[in-house]
Protein backbone atom coordinates (compact mmCIF):
# COMPACT_ATOMS: atom_id res chain seq x y z
CA UNK A 1 0.00 0.00 0.00
CA UNK A 2 0.93 3.46 -0.69
CA UNK A 3 1.64 5.78 2.37
CA UNK A 4 -0.70 8.40 3.13
CA UNK A 5 2.25 11.01 3.00
CA UNK A 6 4.89 9.58 -0.02
CA UNK A 7 6.26 12.25 -2.08
CA UNK A 8 5.34 14.60 0.13
CA UNK A 9 9.01 17.04 1.31
CA UNK A 10 9.02 18.29 4.83
CA UNK A 11 11.57 21.07 5.80
CA UNK A 12 11.43 21.04 9.42
CA UNK A 13 13.78 23.81 11.00
CA UNK A 14 13.01 22.78 14.44
CA UNK A 15 14.83 21.36 17.68
CA UNK A 16 14.25 19.12 20.66
CA UNK A 17 11.04 17.62 20.83
CA UNK A 18 7.65 19.71 19.65
CA UNK A 19 8.60 19.67 16.08
CA UNK A 20 11.16 17.00 16.09
CA UNK A 21 8.26 14.76 17.07
CA UNK A 22 5.47 16.17 14.52
CA UNK A 23 8.09 15.08 11.72
CA UNK A 24 8.99 12.01 12.99
CA UNK A 25 5.17 11.11 12.78
CA UNK A 26 5.11 12.77 8.97
CA UNK A 27 8.14 10.68 7.74
CA UNK A 28 6.58 7.57 9.46
CA UNK A 29 3.36 8.07 6.80
CA UNK A 30 5.71 8.57 4.19
CA UNK A 31 6.67 12.05 3.89
CA UNK A 32 10.68 13.08 2.81
CA UNK A 33 11.82 14.53 6.20
CA UNK A 34 14.71 17.26 5.64
CA UNK A 35 16.08 18.34 9.02
CA UNK A 36 18.08 21.70 8.67
CA UNK A 37 20.55 22.03 11.57
CA UNK A 38 22.87 24.37 13.18
CA UNK A 39 26.78 23.29 11.44
CA UNK A 40 29.38 21.49 13.85
CA UNK A 41 26.78 21.34 16.83
CA UNK A 42 23.42 20.27 14.98
CA UNK A 43 20.30 20.14 17.16
CA UNK A 44 21.00 20.44 20.93
CA UNK A 45 19.23 17.28 21.46
CA UNK A 46 22.22 15.59 19.73
CA UNK A 47 24.28 16.43 22.79
CA UNK A 48 22.18 15.10 25.63
CA UNK A 49 23.00 11.98 27.66
CA UNK A 50 22.58 9.14 27.72
CA UNK A 51 24.14 8.63 24.13
CA UNK A 52 22.69 5.54 21.59
CA UNK A 53 26.38 5.82 19.75
CA UNK A 54 27.43 9.22 18.97
CA UNK A 55 24.25 11.06 19.97
CA UNK A 56 21.55 10.81 22.29
CA UNK A 57 19.13 8.48 22.68
CA UNK A 58 16.40 10.91 22.35
CA UNK A 59 18.20 12.19 19.36
CA UNK A 60 17.76 8.99 17.61
CA UNK A 61 14.26 8.11 18.91
CA UNK A 62 13.06 11.02 17.59
CA UNK A 63 14.75 11.70 14.38
CA UNK A 64 14.85 8.33 12.62
CA UNK A 65 13.95 8.13 9.05
CA UNK A 66 14.99 11.80 8.32
CA UNK A 67 17.51 13.98 6.36
CA UNK A 68 20.22 16.13 7.59
CA UNK A 69 21.40 19.57 6.23
CA UNK A 70 23.91 21.78 8.20
CA UNK A 71 23.44 25.28 7.25
CA UNK A 72 24.44 28.34 9.25
CA UNK A 73 20.34 30.54 8.64
CA UNK A 74 22.61 33.70 9.15
CA UNK A 75 25.03 33.25 6.77
CA UNK A 76 24.31 35.80 3.58
CA UNK A 77 23.85 32.89 1.22
CA UNK A 78 21.39 31.24 3.11
CA UNK A 79 18.28 31.58 1.34
CA UNK A 80 19.80 31.69 -1.59
CA UNK A 81 21.14 27.80 -0.93
CA UNK A 82 17.93 26.64 0.63
CA UNK A 83 15.63 28.95 -2.08
CA UNK A 84 15.31 25.19 -4.52
CA UNK A 85 14.54 23.08 -1.53
CA UNK A 86 11.68 25.82 -0.69
CA UNK A 87 10.34 25.97 -3.84
CA UNK A 88 9.79 21.86 -3.68
CA UNK A 89 8.44 21.50 -0.16
CA UNK A 90 5.31 21.34 0.75
CA UNK A 91 5.46 22.22 4.35
CA UNK A 92 7.54 24.04 6.52
CA UNK A 93 8.20 23.69 10.41
CA UNK A 94 9.87 26.10 12.69
CA UNK A 95 9.76 26.37 16.42
CA UNK A 96 11.90 29.96 16.95
CA UNK A 97 10.66 32.58 19.05
CA UNK A 98 8.20 34.84 16.97
CA UNK A 99 9.86 37.17 14.48
CA UNK A 100 13.24 35.63 13.89
CA UNK A 101 12.43 33.34 11.03
CA UNK A 102 11.24 36.90 9.57
CA UNK A 103 14.95 38.61 10.57
CA UNK A 104 16.12 35.65 8.48
CA UNK A 105 14.05 36.26 5.61
CA UNK A 106 12.62 33.31 5.76
CA UNK A 107 8.99 34.08 7.12
CA UNK A 108 5.86 33.13 5.86
CA UNK A 109 5.50 36.03 4.11
CA UNK A 110 8.45 36.09 1.97
CA UNK A 111 8.27 32.19 0.76
CA UNK A 112 5.02 32.31 0.13
CA UNK A 113 6.12 34.42 -3.00
CA UNK A 114 8.78 31.53 -3.61
CA UNK A 115 6.16 28.97 -2.91
CA UNK A 116 2.53 29.81 -2.83
CA UNK A 117 1.70 26.18 -1.98
CA UNK A 118 3.97 25.65 1.09
CA UNK A 119 1.93 24.93 4.38
CA UNK A 120 4.33 27.01 7.14
CA UNK A 121 3.90 26.24 10.33
CA UNK A 122 5.30 27.51 13.27
CA UNK A 123 4.90 26.14 17.06
CA UNK A 124 5.84 28.12 20.07
CA UNK A 125 4.96 28.20 23.74
CA UNK A 126 2.62 31.44 24.01
CA UNK A 127 1.65 31.69 20.14
CA UNK A 128 2.86 34.30 17.62
CA UNK A 129 1.08 37.29 19.21
CA UNK A 130 0.05 38.41 22.65
CA UNK A 131 1.91 39.51 26.20
CA UNK A 132 3.87 36.12 26.66
CA UNK A 133 4.26 35.60 23.07
CA UNK A 134 8.19 36.01 23.23
CA UNK A 135 8.66 35.25 27.22
CA UNK A 136 11.40 32.74 27.33
CA UNK A 137 9.57 29.35 28.36
CA UNK A 138 9.31 25.62 28.31
CA UNK A 139 7.14 22.76 29.07
CA UNK A 140 7.02 23.32 32.59
CA UNK A 141 6.18 26.76 32.09
CA UNK A 142 3.33 26.60 29.62
CA UNK A 143 1.80 23.31 32.05
CA UNK A 144 1.86 25.99 35.25
CA UNK A 145 0.47 29.07 32.57
CA UNK A 146 -2.90 26.72 31.72
CA UNK A 147 -3.80 26.35 35.26
CA UNK A 148 -2.89 22.35 34.78
CA UNK A 149 0.39 22.52 36.97
CA UNK A 150 -1.87 23.43 39.91
CA UNK A 151 -4.22 20.30 39.73
CA UNK A 152 -1.28 18.23 40.26
CA UNK A 153 -0.84 19.08 44.15
CA UNK A 154 0.08 16.49 46.65
CA UNK A 155 -1.27 16.04 50.20
CA UNK A 156 1.19 19.26 51.43
CA UNK A 157 -0.88 21.37 48.77
CA UNK A 158 2.65 21.74 46.74
CA UNK A 159 1.68 20.56 42.86
CA UNK A 160 4.34 18.03 41.65
CA UNK A 161 6.61 17.38 38.22
CA UNK A 162 4.57 16.21 35.27
CA UNK A 163 5.80 12.79 35.07
CA UNK A 164 5.77 13.69 31.03
CA UNK A 165 6.33 16.38 29.03
CA UNK A 166 2.94 17.14 28.19
CA UNK A 167 2.69 20.52 26.49
CA UNK A 168 5.40 19.53 23.98
CA UNK A 169 3.48 16.63 22.85
CA UNK A 170 -0.08 17.65 23.81
CA UNK A 171 0.28 20.59 23.29
CA UNK A 172 2.33 20.88 20.42
CA UNK A 173 3.57 17.75 18.44
CA UNK A 174 0.05 16.16 18.12
CA UNK A 175 -1.67 19.85 16.98
CA UNK A 176 0.73 20.87 14.47
CA UNK A 177 0.40 17.34 12.62
CA UNK A 178 -3.71 17.37 13.21
CA UNK A 179 -3.02 21.06 11.43
CA UNK A 180 -0.68 19.99 8.97
CA UNK A 181 -3.03 17.50 8.01
CA UNK A 182 -5.81 19.70 7.78
CA UNK A 183 -4.12 22.22 5.64
CA UNK A 184 -2.50 19.89 3.30
CA UNK A 185 -6.26 18.84 2.47
CA UNK A 186 -7.56 22.24 2.28
CA UNK A 187 -4.57 22.94 -0.65
CA UNK A 188 -5.81 20.02 -2.25
CA UNK A 189 -9.35 22.18 -2.63
CA UNK A 190 -7.57 25.59 -2.88
CA UNK A 191 -4.18 24.78 -4.59
CA UNK A 192 -2.66 27.44 -2.04
CA UNK A 193 -0.56 26.83 0.67
CA UNK A 194 -1.33 28.48 4.55
CA UNK A 195 0.60 29.87 7.63
CA UNK A 196 -0.27 27.82 11.06
CA UNK A 197 0.42 29.29 14.15
CA UNK A 198 0.28 26.36 17.14
CA UNK A 199 0.49 27.45 20.70
CA UNK A 200 1.77 25.02 23.27
CA UNK A 201 -0.01 26.38 26.19
CA UNK A 202 -3.06 27.68 24.17
CA UNK A 203 -3.80 23.65 23.32
CA UNK A 204 -3.43 22.67 26.82
CA UNK A 205 -6.78 24.24 28.00
CA UNK A 206 -8.06 21.50 25.71
CA UNK A 207 -6.93 18.80 28.08
CA UNK A 208 -8.82 20.98 30.60
CA UNK A 209 -12.35 20.68 29.76
CA UNK A 210 -13.78 19.50 32.81
CA UNK A 211 -12.63 22.14 34.70
CA UNK A 212 -13.31 24.73 32.07
CA UNK A 213 -17.36 23.55 32.29
CA UNK A 214 -17.06 23.27 35.83
CA UNK A 215 -16.22 26.47 36.29
CA UNK A 216 -18.30 28.56 33.62
CA UNK A 217 -20.99 27.24 36.30
CA UNK A 218 -19.15 28.60 39.36
CA UNK A 219 -17.25 25.75 40.79
CA UNK A 220 -13.46 26.00 39.92
CA UNK A 221 -11.57 22.61 40.54
CA UNK A 222 -9.19 22.48 43.08
CA UNK A 223 -6.78 19.57 44.16
CA UNK A 224 -8.93 16.89 46.43
CA UNK A 225 -12.44 18.06 45.95
CA UNK A 226 -12.94 17.27 42.21
CA UNK A 227 -13.70 13.33 40.67
CA UNK A 228 -10.70 13.56 38.74
CA UNK A 229 -8.40 15.46 41.33
CA UNK A 230 -8.49 13.34 44.39
CA UNK A 231 -12.20 14.39 46.09
CA UNK A 232 -13.63 10.97 45.91
CA UNK A 233 -12.47 7.27 47.16
CA UNK A 234 -13.33 6.29 43.15
CA UNK A 235 -10.39 7.55 41.89
CA UNK A 236 -7.55 7.54 43.97
CA UNK A 237 -3.90 6.14 44.16
CA UNK A 238 -3.89 3.65 47.52
CA UNK A 239 -0.81 2.17 49.23
CA UNK A 240 -0.67 -1.50 49.50
CA UNK A 241 0.71 -3.34 52.40
CA UNK A 242 4.66 -3.87 50.85
CA UNK A 243 4.66 0.03 50.12
CA UNK A 244 3.37 -0.45 46.07
CA UNK A 245 0.29 1.42 45.02
CA UNK A 246 -3.12 0.52 43.35
CA UNK A 247 -4.92 2.97 40.91
CA UNK A 248 -8.66 2.70 41.66
CA UNK A 249 -11.00 4.09 39.01
CA UNK A 250 -14.30 2.79 39.85
CA UNK A 251 -16.45 5.69 38.66
CA UNK A 252 -19.48 3.93 37.33
CA UNK A 253 -21.99 2.44 40.19
CA UNK A 254 -21.51 -0.98 38.73
CA UNK A 255 -17.58 -1.40 38.94
CA UNK A 256 -17.90 0.66 42.48
CA UNK A 257 -20.09 -1.92 43.51
CA UNK A 258 -17.60 -4.44 42.57
CA UNK A 259 -14.61 -3.05 43.99
CA UNK A 260 -16.07 -2.42 47.61
CA UNK A 261 -17.16 -5.69 47.15
CA UNK A 262 -14.14 -7.11 46.69
CA UNK A 263 -12.19 -5.58 49.42
CA UNK A 264 -14.29 -6.17 51.76
CA UNK A 265 -16.25 -2.95 52.41
CA UNK A 266 -19.91 -2.01 52.65
CA UNK A 267 -21.30 0.12 49.87
CA UNK A 268 -24.10 1.38 51.66
CA UNK A 269 -21.92 2.51 54.24
CA UNK A 270 -19.34 4.38 52.80
CA UNK A 271 -21.98 6.39 50.89
CA UNK A 272 -22.90 7.73 54.37
CA UNK A 273 -19.12 9.15 55.21
CA UNK A 274 -17.77 11.90 54.24
CA UNK A 275 -15.06 11.68 50.76
CA UNK A 276 -12.11 12.45 53.01
CA UNK A 277 -13.66 10.04 55.18
CA UNK A 278 -14.35 7.26 52.72
CA UNK A 279 -11.02 7.55 50.82
CA UNK A 280 -9.51 6.89 54.27
CA UNK A 281 -11.61 3.74 54.92
CA UNK A 282 -10.53 2.52 51.62
CA UNK A 283 -7.22 3.38 51.96
CA UNK A 284 -6.88 1.10 55.50
CA UNK A 285 -8.81 -1.48 53.15
CA UNK A 286 -6.30 -1.69 50.43
CA UNK A 287 -2.99 -0.95 53.38
CA UNK A 288 -3.87 -4.69 54.91
CA UNK A 289 -2.32 -6.72 51.99
CA UNK A 290 0.08 -6.59 49.35
CA UNK A 291 0.10 -5.53 45.96
CA UNK A 292 0.31 -9.69 44.80
CA UNK A 293 -2.87 -10.12 46.88
CA UNK A 294 -4.73 -7.42 45.23
CA UNK A 295 -4.33 -8.39 41.51
CA UNK A 296 -5.14 -11.63 42.26
CA UNK A 297 -8.24 -10.78 44.35
CA UNK A 298 -9.17 -8.12 40.94
CA UNK A 299 -7.84 -10.58 38.10
CA UNK A 300 -10.81 -11.13 35.45
CA UNK A 301 -13.10 -8.57 37.50
CA UNK A 302 -14.80 -5.52 36.52
CA UNK A 303 -13.60 -2.92 39.09
CA UNK A 304 -10.95 -0.41 37.20
CA UNK A 305 -7.85 -1.15 39.35
CA UNK A 306 -4.62 -1.68 38.39
CA UNK A 307 -0.95 -1.97 39.67
CA UNK A 308 1.18 1.35 39.36
CA UNK A 309 4.01 -0.21 37.31
CA UNK A 310 7.42 1.68 36.54
CA UNK A 311 8.47 2.22 33.25
CA UNK A 312 10.57 -0.55 32.95
CA UNK A 313 7.52 -2.85 33.98
CA UNK A 314 5.35 -1.51 31.41
CA UNK A 315 8.10 -1.61 28.82
CA UNK A 316 8.37 -5.36 29.15
CA UNK A 317 4.71 -6.17 30.04
CA UNK A 318 2.94 -9.03 27.88
CA UNK A 319 0.43 -6.66 26.90
CA UNK A 320 2.45 -4.32 24.94
CA UNK A 321 4.54 -6.43 23.61
CA UNK A 322 1.91 -8.96 22.64
CA UNK A 323 0.63 -5.63 20.27
CA UNK A 324 4.19 -5.31 18.86
CA UNK A 325 4.50 -2.21 20.52
CA UNK A 326 8.58 -2.45 20.86
CA UNK A 327 9.39 -4.76 17.71
CA UNK A 328 11.00 -2.39 15.80
CA UNK A 329 14.61 -1.23 16.10
CA UNK A 330 16.13 2.02 15.27
CA UNK A 331 19.65 2.54 14.22
CA UNK A 332 21.95 5.32 15.11
CA UNK A 333 23.82 7.41 12.56
CA UNK A 334 27.25 5.20 13.69
CA UNK A 335 25.22 1.68 13.94
CA UNK A 336 24.10 1.56 17.33
CA UNK A 337 20.43 -0.26 17.31
CA UNK A 338 17.43 0.27 19.85
CA UNK A 339 13.85 0.12 20.28
CA UNK A 340 12.25 2.23 18.52
CA UNK A 341 9.95 4.96 20.09
CA UNK A 342 6.08 3.62 19.24
CA UNK A 343 4.11 6.43 17.73
CA UNK A 344 0.10 6.87 17.75
CA UNK A 345 -0.20 5.92 13.54
CA UNK A 346 -2.06 3.22 12.65
CA UNK A 347 0.22 0.10 11.07
CA UNK A 348 -1.59 0.43 7.71
CA UNK A 349 0.11 4.04 7.09
CA UNK A 350 3.65 3.02 8.55
CA UNK A 351 6.55 2.02 5.89
CA UNK A 352 9.76 0.48 6.44
CA UNK A 353 11.08 4.62 8.20
CA UNK A 354 12.15 2.34 11.26
CA UNK A 355 14.97 0.55 9.49
CA UNK A 356 16.38 4.26 7.94
CA UNK A 357 18.98 5.62 10.79
CA UNK A 358 18.83 8.46 12.82
CA UNK A 359 21.04 11.26 10.74
CA UNK A 360 24.77 12.04 10.97
CA UNK A 361 24.94 15.97 10.98
CA UNK A 362 24.79 17.31 7.51
CA UNK A 363 24.92 13.85 6.19
CA UNK A 364 22.28 15.44 3.35
CA UNK A 365 24.25 18.66 2.47
CA UNK A 366 24.41 17.89 -0.84
CA UNK A 367 20.49 18.38 -1.27
CA UNK A 368 21.57 21.97 -1.18
CA UNK A 369 23.93 21.77 -4.47
CA UNK A 370 21.20 20.03 -6.90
Amino acid sequence: MTQPLSGLKVLDFSTLLPGPLCSLLLAEAGAEVIKLERPERGDEMRSYEPRAGVDSANFVLLNRGKKSVGIDLKSPDALALLTPVLKEADVLMEQFRPGVMDRLGLGYEALSRINPRLIYCSITGFGQHGPRAKEAAHDLNYVAASGTLSLTAGCDGAPVLPPALIADIAGGAYPAMINILLALRQRDQTGKGMYLDVAMADNLFTLQYWGLGNGALGHWPRTADDLVTGGTPRYQIYRTADNAYLAAAPLEDKFWGNFTALVGLNEEALAGLSPASAIAAVADAIAKHPVAHWEDVFRNQDVCASRVLSLEEARHDAHFNARGLFSRTVTAADGAQMPALPVPLDALFRGPVHSRPAPALGADNHLLNQ
